[in-house]
């Protein structure tokens, strides 16, 4: 009798470890495919034609597939909030987003930021892009050379040239370290919002607007078509620091794949064929990791903006 009991507790153990080990397998099975996803679905929010600017980053699709070992599918947004939207349904993995684009869509618990674009700097007073790449870029106002403003609080009672109200460089930042500093613009000044910063630039040297808020150094791109523009229309202050664009991902996205699409980023911008794609796309010369808590100055310029409005 003993000796059948020593079999049936010996049986016993075997067949709770063979369980055991049968739902521990399981279990790896599982949490290594929801790890790894079956396919990816990036978006960009166009800065040109979006026919144009799909068919140069179509070319991405393939470079992300080879390192990711899974189909890539690139799109395009009409706007951020259409990539927003889209994050938030889950209908798309990864969005090419503004610095406040980002913050809506974190703020909305659609997406996490994952690496943030570099660019040349800035060096003034010429407006020439230095040989070292940053993640961030700032805000100018400019005015007619031998405008009687030579400050910021020479603005009041100006006319000024403006992006729409969601621009961090062509609204959000000027207006809101301007209203820091004792100045309400939108109360104070006659606001013309125009479509583009060229634009902005042109309507200075024009003489329809007084001045302009637009990205350091938006003159260059009308340097082409004028090339004294540097000459005839001055930058009379800066920003602060703005995050560069951003690569943001869903929440939802596992650590370890995170880990693996920074890497095939990082990568394709150091490499010589990925490099003329993003530039192409977004004059993005590469990409650096980026946390939440970069975007603060952002939250606490669109709070400000808030107060403006009321």
């Amino acid at each position: 009798m003993k000796k059948f009991r020593k079999l049936l507790a010996g049986v016993a153990v075997l067949i709770a470890a063979t369980m055991a080990t049968a739902c521990s397998n399981g279990s790896s099975k599982k949490s290594a495919g929801s790890d790894e996803p079956k396919s990816l679905n990036v978006q960009f929010v166009p800065s040109q034609a979006a026919t144009k600017l799909e068919s140069r980053a179509k070319p991405l699709e393939k470079m992300l597939s080879d390192r990711l070992g899974i189909p890539v599918h690139v799109s395009m947004s009409t706007d951020y909030n259409t990539v927003v939207e889209a994050m938030k349904s889950k209908k798309v993995d990864v969005g090419f987003l503004p610095p406040n684009g980002y913050v809506l869509a974190h703020n909305q618990g659609a997406a996490d930021v994952l690496l943030q674009a570099q660019r040349y700097g800035v060096k003034q007073p010429d407006g020439r892009p230095t040989k070292n790449l940053v993640n961030f870029y700032r805000s100018e106002i400019v005015v007619k050379k031998g405008s009687n403003i030579k400050s910021w609080k020479d603005l009041k009672g100006k006319s000024i040239s403006v992006q729409s109200p969601t621009s961090s460089a062509g609204y959000v930042y000027p207006i809101a370290e301007l209203k820091e500093k004792g100045l309400d613009v939108p109360k104070k000044c006659k606001l013309v919002t125009v479509t583009g910063q060229d634009q902005a630039v042109l309507n200075v040297l024009n003489g329809d607007t007084d001045a302009a808020f637009v990205f350091e150094d938006a003159r260059t791109i009308v340097k082409d078509d004028n090339p004294k523009i540097m000459q005839q229309v001055v930058p009379i202050y800066f920003t602060k620091p703005i995050p560069n664009d951003t690569i943001s991902v869903v929440p939802s996205m596992s650590k370890s794949f995170r880990k693996k699409l920074a890497t095939a980023f990082i990568d394709i911008g150091k490499s010589k064929k990925g490099k003329k794609i993003i530039e192409s796309i977004y004059t993005h010369e590469g990409y650096v990791t980026s946390k939440d808590s970069d975007f603060n100055t952002v939250r606490k310029y669109e709070k400000i903006i808030e107060s403006t409005k009321k």
